[in-house]
């Protein structure tokens, strides 16, 4: 990953956040990695920057319980835009309803988007969960 690719946490827990961050910089040399408290916020800077014509996040961190927009009502967004470019989003929950994986799967159908899923708490960054879209299989 080049320090050009955009990575975006969204989680609502600063501490999830900071941890995210420091494992991202054991792996990689990126100078953007963005935060948002909340899926709302997340989307709204996609949607300013599909508008600009500036470059969308090749990788998403997204916690589903959130306040607000939470994970899955953010994937359910991310859907219905016009996005061409294939985003790798691993979402990681400390939720173990079994509901919630098979919304994942649900999601996995409607998207061409990468989504992964993993439990909190995230305590290593593997390649796979930072290769970017075009590369994700």
């Amino acid at each position: 990953m080049s320090e050009n690719e955009k990575i975006f946490i969204i989680d609502d827990d600063e501490i999830i956040i900071f941890g995210m961050r420091k494992l991202l910089a054991e792996v990689i040399d990126t100078k953007y990695i963005a935060s948002f408290e909340n899926g709302e916020l997340a989307l709204d800077s996609i949607q300013s920057k599909l508008k600009n014509g500036e470059e969308i996040p090749e990788v998403i961190f997204l916690d589903i319980n959130m306040p607000i927009m939470d994970g899955w009502q953010f994937l359910q967004a991310l859907c219905e835009l016009d996005i061409e470019k294939r985003i790798r989003i691993n979402i990681i929950t400390s939720s173990v309803d079994p509901a919630d994986y098979e919304k994942w799967l649900y999601f996995q159908k409607r998207t061409n988007h990468y989504l992964d899923f993993r439990t909190k708490p995230v305590l290593k960054i593997i390649p796979e969960d930072i290769s970017f879209a075009s590369k994700a299989s």
